[in-house]
């Protein structure tokens, strides 16, 4: 027996690698998404819980909200898109920053 891994993917024709890496790239995916959701969910339990001391703070709140919203937003919703982007940059002009 050999201490030398095979590489089983040089003796597999170009669609079957093909197939493994799509495969693969799927399943890295929904790991990350699945490691996002948990995180988002624990962010937004953060957000609920602990009230805005500052402006700052709510302005934070505030972006994070506003992007939800607008990442649900058809892709046809200009209307509302344009709203979402007006308001966040509102947001940005009166908070002083660049």
């Amino acid at each position: 027996m050999t201490e030398i891994p095979i590489d089983l993917d040089k003796h597999r024709g170009m669609a079957a690698q093909k197939a493994t890496d799509i495969r693969r790239v799927v399943a890295d995916v929904e790991a990350n998404a699945k490691l996002l959701r948990e995180t988002q969910g624990v962010v937004e339990i953060q957000l609920l819980a602990v009230p805005a001391t500052s402006w700052p703070e709510a302005v934070a709140k505030a972006r994070y909200v506003l992007n939800l919203y607008s990442a649900s937003l058809a892709p046809s919703d200009t209307h509302h898109r344009d709203l979402v982007t007006a308001v966040l940059a509102d947001l940005t002009r009166l908070s002083g920053e660049n």
